[in-house]
């Protein structure tokens, strides 16, 4: 690193070069250089200034998101201690613990992040790597929201009873240190965990025995409500009945969450407003030594990544042997080829199955909230299967709009190879096709089984929206692929670099296909005649096919002009 000399490398090997010696002062302050550099010499292109465009914007979105349930959990916290309701202001800090885990989770396949694992070349103490590690995190959207919604449970606490300001300071600071290092652990966890085939082979397999298990609970659920619509009275007496039995287990579980984070915290705030400051910092001191805990786990991880374990998805010498017997498709093609290497790809790539297989999941809440709302006005019941398959899409999507993004170094050989780059972008949305197809079926099916079974035009109206919708990402897809490519990590579920200007166009342009079909079926339903969203989208989709073959015509002039650009962006080391 700049500014390092020999004689500070050689700090190291003293026992008292901790993460603020003048050593790792020095190494910060040349990180924080080099990161300013990157910033300010990427701003020198077009491409740069858009980017940080994408990137400001980005922000603001979630820092509106972050305002907006910040300033709902005040008022709700304000109203809560005013009325010394101490018993459901835990809920308030769970949700703010699940938004704060769930978001990163969510988006570990799509936002970018620094990979911290490049320092490692350089003499870096071990505590400085943590440290690191830890502060970069801070920049993460979840981070931000959970702290806007920290700062309005603040607020909201704060104007209701002034006095205990510090304590609601201390309270979430403690909680706000054990999420953000929870944040890390769950990350570099699962990266260890997803990095063995066999693991991922369980997780799968416990994932379907899973979906499986919540169709068991249709027909309860079916029978439950056929059995309240008879009879209000004995709703109103089956409600007080489950309250009652339900009683002793909430108070059970009220009684364990004490002792977890978010009830510590809350414990706190009620024991100093009781004016027991010695109960409140015992709350204080089990947070304190949640944050311990949490940082211990997270250490081991870097300890063991810091010692140069890598979780790279190259197999072992016994699966390399195993699968040395040639390709199902050897000598059929380019195209069945390059077919073929992107099924291995996916097969071998957690990120990939994740990015796909995250949104497919999510179609069972989805399934479930629009079940809730179907004695409601107007027609979300009868548009379910729609909307359902369209959010399982969203994943398809971020692989199409990417689709060389996995290649890595092999982009090169692709432009040695005599065959043409149209015909190789021709297969990978071939492949992706296939992809996008397998998994509207999965969607369809998952949310046929939570609704029943849809009307027959809305489920040709969907189709029809599909053949619509799958040229026109495909078109889109390719001219993103080739004008703002970047790499994608095969091996680590987190640690994307991304490019958040793809990710704001990516978001741009599924809305506009979700808004031109939300238009359809709107004036479709306005006028009776919901069966004419079927030919209006086949027209659609003879336009988005003329794209897509004009642009899959032009790929290979456009990708020969960008050849150093993809070989630059695409082969860059990790």
């Amino acid at each position: 690193m700049a500014g390092v000399g020999a004689a500070e490398v050689a700090a190291l090997a003293r026992p008292g070069a901790g993460p603020l010696s003048r050593l790792a002062r020095a190494q910060y302050a040349a990180l924080a250089a080099m990161r300013w550099q990157l910033l300010t010499h990427g701003l020198r292109s077009a491409e740069g200034m858009f980017e940080l465009g994408a990137r400001g914007i980005s922000c603001l979105l979630y820092a509106l998101l972050g305002v907006g349930l910040g300033a709902g959990l005040g008022v709700i916290a304000h109203s809560l201690v005013l009325e010394r309701n101490w018993q459901l202001l835990p809920v308030l800090f769970w949700l703010v613990c699940f938004l704060w885990q769930l978001v990163p989770v969510a988006l570990a396949s799509f936002q970018q992040q620094f990979d911290m694992s490049g320092l490692l070349r350089f003499p870096v103490s071990f505590s400085a790597f943590c440290l690191l590690y830890v502060v970069f995190g801070l920049g993460d959207i979840s981070t931000l929201i959970g702290v806007l919604c920290s700062l309005g449970i603040l607020t909201g606490v704060s104007v209701a009873r002034p006095d205990l300001s510090a304590w609601v300071v201390a309270g979430l600071a403690g909680l706000a240190a054990v999420n953000i290092l929870l944040v890390r652990v769950i990350l570099v966890w699962m990266d260890r965990w997803l990095a063995r085939r066999r693991t991922r082979e369980i997780l799968s397999a416990l994932f379907v025995m899973f979906l499986l298990s919540l169709q068991l609970l249709n027909p309860a659920l079916h029978e439950s409500r056929a059995n309240g619509e008879r009879n209000s009275e004995a709703r109103a007496a089956a409600r007080r009945t489950m309250a009652e039995e339900m009683k002793p287990l909430l108070n059970g579980v009220s009684a364990v969450q004490q002792w977890l984070p978010p009830g510590l915290a809350v414990v706190e705030m009620e024991a100093a407003a009781e004016h027991r400051p010695a109960r409140a910092l015992a709350a204080l001191g089990a947070l304190g030594l949640y944050v311990l805990a949490t940082g211990a786990l997270l250490a081991v991880r870097l300890r063991a990544e810091y010692r140069g374990e890598s979780l790279g998805e190259v197999p072992s010498q016994k699966e390399a042997e195993k699968e040395s017997g040639g390709w199902l498709l050897n000598g059929a093609g380019p195209v069945a080829a390059v077919m073929e290497k992107e099924l291995h790809t996916l097969m071998r790539s957690m990120p990939l199955l994740y990015m796909i297989g995250a949104p497919v999941f999510m179609v069972i809440v989805l399934g479930s909230l629009f079940r809730s709302s179907a004695s409601l006005p107007g027609h979300p019941y009868l548009l379910s299967l729609p909307l359902c398959v369209a959010y399982a899409l969203l994943g398809p999507a971020q692989m199409i709009y990417n689709n060389l993004g996995a290649e890595g170094t092999g982009i090169q050989m692709l432009f040695l190879s005599p065959t043409p780059i149209e015909t190789v972008l021709l297969a990978k949305n071939l492949f992706h096709a296939l992809v996008y197809g397998v998994t509207a079926l999965a969607a369809g099916i998952l949310a046929t089984l939570i609704l029943g079974r849809p009307n027959g035009v809305v489920l040709a109206a969907t189709v029809a929206w599909l053949l619509f919708a799958l040229p026109a990402n495909l078109a889109v897809g390719n001219a993103f692929s080739l004008a703002m490519p970047h790499r994608l990590n095969l091996g680590r579920l987190t640690r994307q670099r991304g490019s958040a200007a793809s990710a704001l166009l990516t978001m741009f342009i599924q809305t506009t296909l979700l808004g031109v079909a939300a238009a359809v079926f709107a004036l479709c339903l306005y006028f009776g005649r919901l069966w004419m969203a079927v030919p209006v989208f086949l027209v659609l989709a003879g336009a988005a096919v003329f794209a897509w073959l004009r642009v899959l015509h032009n790929s290979d002039g456009v990708g020969n002009g960008r050849r150093d650009l993809l070989m630059t962006t695409l082969a860059k080391a990790e």
